[in-house]
């Protein structure tokens, strides 16, 4: 993709890069390691292609 990206590309990257973080080890500790990930955080920026980009 080029290197400069228009601003609405750009906001829906950060959005997707910020659900792509990994959850606090307080959720995994409460309840009792059920849960580990979030379903965002599987999504792999080479992997997966965002909806319109």
């Amino acid at each position: 993709m080029a290197r400069n990206k228009n601003l609405p590309s750009k906001l829906r990257r950060a959005k997707k890069m910020k659900q792509s973080n990994t959850l606090p080890s307080w959720i995994t500790m409460r309840t009792g390691g059920k849960v580990r990930s979030s379903p965002y955080s599987q999504r792999h920026w080479r992997n997966t292609r965002l909806k319109r980009d």
